[in-house]
């Protein structure tokens, strides 16, 4: 298994909270796919998603729900070149309060004083974060929602379609990096592994994605482990 803490330059240097107990889990769900089968266009993506279960919803009570929960949106900014779907990332600057250095889909906190939905907050991040236009942007997903373990933030990912590789800009202060991954390396097996980690006295499965030079964990890589399992139509473990 590869730790990026330990081993080389692949992976990028994140901080990666291990606990001492955490324990390797089976191999990667799509790991008998061939590389025929990993790769897609964005045709495939948007078959392939229109086709999925509908996502399961967590509704925010814009006024504050019991608990403190507060509304989250992130986009995934997929495009095509030479022939293979690819999706947008970044990664977040090591002076934030929180998430240091971590890589993430564009998007922020649901401001329900501006925007309309938490599809127009995730346009609207995507734009601030990376100067991506909302009228480049085609939304034809929403995944399922997922809390944060770091912050009382439930998530709800949204897929944008993009004709074509878009200019970016990291906007300073907020984005450190914009980077793309073809969706084929993702669903390589030799990316994509799985741990069991003891959170707050309940086992949950963690996903890692380890790039040559960043690894995706936390909730980026849960939506991108819900996002993949969509694709390629393999049940993903809990």
């Amino acid at each position: 298994m590869h730790d990026p803490r330990t081993q080389g330059a692949r992976g990028g240097r994140q901080h990666i909270p291990r606990p001492p107990e955490f324990v390797a889990g089976e191999a990667s769900p799509w790991a008998a796919l061939t590389a025929a089968e990993r790769t897609f266009t964005v045709a495939d993506v948007r078959a392939r998603l229109v086709a999925s279960p509908p996502p399961r919803r967590v509704v925010i009570d814009p006024t504050g729900s019991p608990v403190g929960l507060r509304e989250a949106a992130v986009l995934i900014p997929v495009f095509e070149e030479h022939g293979e779907a690819r999706l947008v990332l970044t990664r977040r600057p090591e002076h934030l309060p929180t998430h240091q250095g971590q890589i993430a889909f564009p998007g922020g906190k649901v401001d329900v004083a501006t925007d309309a939905d938490a599809t127009s907050a995730a346009l609207r991040e995507a734009e601030e974060e990376i100067g991506l236009s909302p009228q480049l942007v085609e939304v034809i997903a929403e995944l399922d929602h997922l809390p944060s373990f770091g912050g009382p933030f439930v998530i709800a990912p949204f897929v944008g379609i993009v004709d074509g590789r878009p200019q970016l800009v990291a906007a300073p202060g907020e984005v450190d990096r914009v980077f793309d991954v073809a969706i084929s390396e993702l669903l390589d097996p030799r990316t994509h592994s799985v741990e069991r980690w003891e959170l707050l006295d309940e086992a949950r499965v963690m996903h890692f994605f380890v790039l040559d030079d960043e690894t995706v964990w936390g909730a980026t890589a849960r939506i991108l482990a819900d996002f993949l399992g969509r694709l390629t139509g393999v049940e993903l473990a809990e």
